[in-house]
């Protein structure tokens, strides 16, 4: 015959192993671990497609569908995703976009949306996102995680009273700093998990965006590193790749007196001929050497 007891502890063997929390903690870890990976999914696509204008279109098309479509901690991705193909570049679609998801009812998606607010215009002081970002300190005035995430987002856009960028291209957009790109995805992949990382005791992880930010003011120069003033055309720059004859290298400019600003899609050009540019690419610090024909040109014309 069988004994009782051995019955019950049999029983509360066999619950014991249904009730494991090893078992469930082993569960969760995993289901952790595959939304990270679809999470570093997201921003592949947008490391992938950086600095290509058609293919950053086709990404945020996909952003779209992801968006609609996909899980948690995909959605959680998206805006940061796309601060990456906008860093201090505002553009009007991707604010819109970014504006509704700060009022998600996903707490990571808001927050994520914010700081991907601030990272789009790093050193821009946009208006539109400044105005956007004072009405979400009214909003989020009982959420102290939001509400960090604001005054970071707020701390970015004014980043160096707007004398600032974090865009990793230079060269005309030509070539991208690795080591600005390295500075900005620490502080992106935080955004995977808040909680654990800006909102912990990780906050200085912030810090490593300063490796990424450099001025975005043109500065003329003689060849002592005295400044000039010289006449400087800014406007938005064309793809003049392919182009016969002479080419037009910038659109709908305006013409300021140097040092000036320069935005990401920006390019200037000198509206004088009386010096001459001693690199390629203006931008940064240019030094300009004077022109000896125009020299002898202009004293052409006044002998005769």
């Amino acid at each position: 015959a069988e004994h009782p007891e051995g019955k019950v502890d049999e029983e509360a063997k066999t619950s014991g192993e249904a009730k494991d929390p090893n078992a469930s903690s082993d569960a969760d870890d995993k289901l952790r671990y595959e939304g990270y990976v679809q999470s570093a999914a997201v921003l592949g696509i947008a490391l992938v497609t950086m600095g290509d204008e058609l293919a950053v279109d086709m990404a945020a098309r996909s952003a779209e569908h992801l968006l609609q479509y996909g899980d948690a901690a995909v959605r959680r991705t998206v805006p940061l995703s796309l601060a990456l193909h906008h860093l201090s570049h505002p553009e009007y679609t991707i604010v819109d976009t970014l504006s509704k998801l700060t009022h998600d009812l996903d707490k990571d998606v808001a927050q994520n949306a914010i700081l991907a607010l601030g990272l789009i215009g790093a050193g821009t002081n946009n208006s539109r996102i400044a105005g956007l970002l004072r009405q979400l300190v009214v909003f989020y005035k009982r959420e102290a995680d939001h509400l960090f995430c604001v005054r970071v987002a707020q701390g970015l856009l004014h980043m160096g009273k707007g004398l600032l960028s974090i865009n990793p291209f230079h060269s005309d957009r030509l070539l991208m700093s690795h080591t600005a790109i390295a500075g900005i995805l620490p502080v992106v992949f935080c955004g995977l998990d808040l909680g654990a990382t800006l909102h912990s005791k990780w906050h200085f992880i912030l810090y490593t965006l300063s490796v990424a930010m450099k001025p975005r003011m043109l500065v003329t120069v003689d060849e002592d590193g005295k400044p000039i003033h010289v006449d400087v055309r800014v406007g938005q720059a064309v793809d003049t790749v392919g182009q016969a004859g002479k080419k037009r290298t910038i659109t709908g400019f305006q013409t300021h007196a140097s040092p000036v600003l320069l935005s990401a899609t920006d390019r200037a050009e000198l509206a004088t001929g009386e010096y001459k540019a001693l690199s390629s690419v203006l931008e940064g610090v240019v030094i300009l050497r004077k022109d000896p024909e125009w020299a002898r040109e202009q004293a052409e014309k006044k002998a005769a």
